[in-house]
């Protein structure tokens, strides 16, 4: 389970790292598209830190 979660928390990193790739190869063509590849990277970048916070929080638990 502890593995399983870590990897799953850097996948989390690696889709922001493509999602922000994708935000600033598409920012001068299609400004729109650019903004919510942006949303979504700081949303994983959210789900990376909050994933590890409950990972923690479940190892000192046990």
């Amino acid at each position: 389970m502890n593995r399983a979660s870590k990897i799953f928390e850097f996948g989390y990193l690696i889709v922001a790292v493509i999602f922000l790739v994708e935000t600033f190869l598409n920012w001068s063509e299609k400004r729109e598209s650019a903004y919510m590849m942006l949303l979504f990277a700081v949303l994983a970048i959210f789900m990376y830190f909050f994933r590890k916070r409950f990972r923690k929080k479940m190892e000192n638990k046990n």
